[in-house]
C-alpha cells in the first residue's frame, strides 16, 4: 500500500457522510489499497472514468482526501482538461485544498500505486461494496440507537428502516450522455506574461470578443516575431522552432478583423522598419552590382578587340570580374506578413526571407488556395515542411529554391463551416495538414455584447506595440537561431506532462486516441509555446535564461487548452467514427426497448452501409459500455457439452423507459 500522509494534513477535510456514533469501536470495513488504485488509475488512464463512473460514487471511499480528489478529477474531465498529477495539483492548489490531500507527492504516488489500470473498475467495484457494508452499518447502528431510545417514535424507527433500505444500491447508475460536450475552456489569458495578457484582456473588451481569438493571435505574433530566429533545445538531438499554426472558428459579425489589427499591427510596423533599415543597403547594393556587371562587359569589350599577349591578359581580367558580378546580389525588401498567397508564392517568399514568414488572414480562403483552388492540383508540401522546419529544395525550369531550415507561422481565423469543409477532404489529413494546427472554437458573444465598452487603455496597447516591435526587431538579424534552454524543473515538468498524455493516445480507448496525428504533437506544439512565453517574459534580453518551471506549466495549461477545443473541432470534422456509430446504435436500443439482446439480434437491427461486419459494431458498442448505457453479460454455461452461451448486451433501463 502506498504510505498515507501525515493526518494532520487531512485535520480539516470534512467528511461528505456521517460517521456512526456510540458502540462501534471497530474500525468499520474499508480497503485503502483499491481506493489508492481506483484514483491512481484515474489520473493514468482518463479513459476509464466512464467504467469506474458505472461502478461507484466517489462517496464510496472510506478516505475522505481519496474522495476530495476523486471528485476533482471528474471536474477537470467534465472541463475537458487532462487529469495527469500536474494539472490535478495546480487545480487542487488553486481551490486551495492541495495540502490537506497529501500534496502533490501523495498524487504522484498514487499513480505508482496502480498495478493495472485495467482492473480499475474492478476496484471500484470493491470500494463500493465496502461502502455499502459501511452504510449497512451506519443504518443498522441508527436503528438500534432509535429501538433502545425511550424517546424515539414509531415514524423515528420506520424513518430509519426506510434509510436503511436506501444503502442497497441501483443496479445501475446514471449513464454519461454521449451527444453532450463539456463546456469548453476559455483561454487561460492568465498563462501569458503580464504585458501580453493584460492587452489580450483589453482587446477582448473593446471588440467583445471571447478572449480567445486575441489569446490565439497572440501567440502567433509571437511565432511570427521568433519563427526562424529561435528554437527550443528540449533534451538530446530534441529541437523545437518557435513557429506555430494556429485556427480560431467563429461565426459572422464577429469582428475578427478588427481584432486581427489590433494584434498584427505592431508586426506591420516592424516590418516597415526593416524595410526602411534596409533601402540604402539595397541602393548600395544595386549600384554596385550594376558597376560591376557594366565593367566586366567593358573588359569583354575590350578583350574582343585585343589581339597577342594582350588579348589572352584582358579575356582572364574580363572573366574576373564577371565573376565578381555573379557573386554580389542585391537584397531583397525584409517581409513578415503574407495573406491571399498561392503556395509557390509562399516558398518564394520563404526562400527570400532566409525561411522566415507568416500568414495571417481573417479569412480561410488560404485552405481554398492550398486545395488547388488556382491550380486543380492540392499543394500543401511547403505548409508540412514550413511547419516542421524540414529542409525544401525545389527544381524546376522556371526556378530553384532551397531554403534550409523553413519556419512557416499562420495565424487563421475562420468560420466554422470551413473546418466541416476542411474535414472532408481527406488529402488535408491524410498528409497530416489538420495535425499541425491548434486549433480553438470560442463561444460568440454576439447577442450578449456590452454597448459602447471601454477602449484599450493608452498605457497597456503603448507597452504591447512597443514590446512586440522590440522583440521583432531584437531577433530580426539572427542567422544561426537563438536556442533556448529549459531548466532540469521545466525539463521534468514536460516529461511528467508527457508521461500523462502517452496513454492517452492508444487507438483503444484513449481520450486522444482518434485524434492521434494531432496528440502526437502536442508535446512539441507545448516546447514551441514554452520558447515563445519564455520570449515575451525576456522582451529586453535575457539570451542566456533557460525557460523555467512556471513557464513551461503555463505552456502546459495553454496545451490543455488547446487539447480541449481540438477534441470538439476534430468531432465536428468527423473524425470520431466510433462516436457517430455509437449514437446510431443508442437510437436502435431506445427504439427497440429491448431488457437484453444477443449481439446477433442488435447487429440484424443495424444498416449494412454503417456497419458492414459486427466487428463494426464492437467499438460502438464497447464505447456504450465506457458510458454505462450497456452492460455486456456472458449466460453460465448450463451443460458440459455443446457451445458455451453467446455473449449478450444488458440495456439501461433509461432506454426502455424513454421508448415507453
Amino acid at each position: 500500500m502506498t504510505p498515507e500522509p501525515a493526518p494532520g494534513q487531512y485535520a480539516s477535510v470534512v467528511p461528505l457522510r456521517a460517521a456512526p456514533t456510540g458502540g462501534m469501536e471497530r474500525v468499520q470495513p474499508h480497503d485503502l489499497d483499491a481506493e489508492q488504485a481506483v484514483v491512481g488509475a484515474l489520473m493514468l488512464a482518463p479513459e476509464t472514468i466512464a467504467q469506474v463512473g458505472a461502478a461507484m460514487d466517489p462517496a464510496d471511499h472510506y478516505r475522505p482526501a481519496h474522495e476530495t480528489i476523486h471528485r476533482a478529477i471528474l471536474d477537470l474531465h467534465g472541463q475537458g482538461r487532462p487529469v495527469d498529477p500536474i494539472t490535478l495539483g495546480h487545480h487542487l492548489d488553486h481551490a486551495g485544498i492541495l495540502a490537506k490531500v497529501g500534496g502533490r507527492q501523495y498524487l504522484h504516488t498514487l499513480v505508482q500505486a496502480v498495478p493495472s489500470t485495467s482492473h480499475a473498475e474492478y476496484y471500484a467495484g470493491i470500494v463500493h461494496q465496502l461502502a455499502g457494508r459501511r452504510r449497512s452499518i451506519e443504518a443498522g447502528t441508527r436503528i438500534v440507537q432509535l429501538g433502545m431510545s425511550p424517546d424515539a417514535t414509531d415514524d423515528d424507527v420506520r424513518e430509519a428502516l426506510a434509510l436503511g433500505a436506501e444503502t442497497v444500491p441501483d443496479m445501475w447508475a446514471e449513464p454519461i450522455p454521449l451527444n453532450v460536450q463539456p463546456k469548453l475552456p476559455l483561454f487561460p489569458i492568465s498563462a501569458l506574461p503580464g504585458w501580453l495578457g493584460a492587452y489580450v484582456a483589453a482587446v477582448a473588451e473593446e471588440t467583445q470578443t471571447p478572449p480567445d481569438m486575441a489569446g490565439a493571435l497572440a501567440l502567433s505574433v509571437l511565432a511570427t516575431a521568433a519563427g526562424g530566429r529561435a528554437v527550443v533545445q528540449v533534451r538530446g538531438r530534441w529541437r523545437e522552432p518557435t513557429n506555430l499554426f494556429v485556427v480560431v472558428a467563429l461565426g459572422p459579425a464577429n469582428r475578427k478583423s478588427s481584432v486581427f489589427a489590433a494584434m498584427t499591427s505592431p508586426l506591420y510596423e516592424a516590418e516597415s522598419s526593416l524595410v526602411e533599415g534596409s533601402n540604402l543597403a539595397i541602393v548600395e547594393a544595386e549600384v554596385t552590382v550594376k558597376m560591376a556587371r557594366e565593367a566586366a562587359d567593358k573588359a569583354a569589350t575590350q578583350a574582343a578587340k585585343a589581339e597577342g599577349p594582350e588579348r589572352d591578359n584582358l579575356i582572364a581580367e574580363a572573366i574576373g570580374l564577371a565573376q565578381t558580378a555573379e557573386t554580389l546580389t542585391v537584397p531583397v525588401r525584409p517581409r513578415l506578413l503574407a495573406d491571399d498567397a498561392t503556395p509557390e508564392v509562399v516558398t518564394t517568399l520563404l526562400a527570400e526571407q532566409g525561411g522566415r514568414l507568416a500568414v495571417m488572414s481573417a479569412e480561410g480562403g488560404i485552405f481554398d488556395i492550398i486545395a488547388g483552388r488556382y491550380s486543380g492540383i492540392p499543394n500543401m508540401e511547403v505548409f508540412l515542411k514550413g511547419h516542421a522546419g524540414d529542409r525544401i529544395r525545389v527544381d524546376r525550369r522556371s526556378r530553384e529554391e532551397f531554403i534550409a531550415a523553413p519556419a512557416l507561422t499562420m495565424g487563421l481565423a475562420v468560420q466554422p463551416s470551413v473546418l466541416e469543409d476542411i474535414g472532408k477532404n481527406r488529402g488535408f489529413d491524410g498528409r497530416g495538414l489538420l495535425a499541425r494546427f491548434l486549433y480553438c472554437m470560442p463561444e460568440s458573444l454576439v447577442g450578449h455584447r456590452k454597448i459602447n465598452p471601454g477602449p484599450v487603455p493608452a498605457a497597456v496597447a503603448a507597452t504591447y506595440e512597443r514590446n512586440v516591435y522590440a522583440l521583432t526587431l531584437r531577433l530580426a538579424d539572427w542567422t544561426d537561431p537563438l536556442v533556448i534552454q529549459l531548466t532540469p524543473e521545466a525539463d521534468q515538468a514536460l516529461i511528467a506532462y508527457e508521461q500523462g498524455i502517452e496513454p492517452q493516445l492508444r487507438a483503444k480507448g484513449g481520450r486522444l486516441g482518434h485524434i492521434g496525428k494531432w496528440a502526437g504533437k502536442l508535446i512539441g506544439a507545448t516546447a514551441r509555446i514554452a520558447g515563445l512565453l519564455h520570449l515575451a517574459a525576456h522582451v529586453d534580453g535575457g539570451n542566456n535564461e533557460p525557460v523555467t518551471e512556471a513557464t513551461m506549466r503555463a505552456a502546459i495549461e495553454i496545451a490543455d487548452y488547446f487539447t480541449a477545443h481540438a477534441l470538439t473541432v476534430f468531432d465536428l470534422m468527423g473524425a470520431d467514427a466510433t462516436q457517430a456509430r455509437a449514437r446510431t446504435l443508442l437510437d436502435v436500443l431506445t427504439a427497440n426497448g429491448w431488457e437484453t439482446v444477443s449481439r446477433r439480434d442488435l447487429f440484424a437491427k443495424l444498416s449494412r452501409a454503417e456497419f458492414p461486419t459486427v466487428a463494426d459494431l464492437e467499438p460502438a458498442a464497447a464505447l456504450l459500455e465506457e458510458h454505462g448505457y450497456l452492460r455486456s453479460d456472458t449466460p453460465p454455461r448450463t451443460g458440459k457439452r455443446g457451445r458455451p452461451p453467446a455473449p449478450r448486451y444488458l440495456v439501461h433501463p433509461h432506454l426502455r423507459e424513454g421508448q415507453t
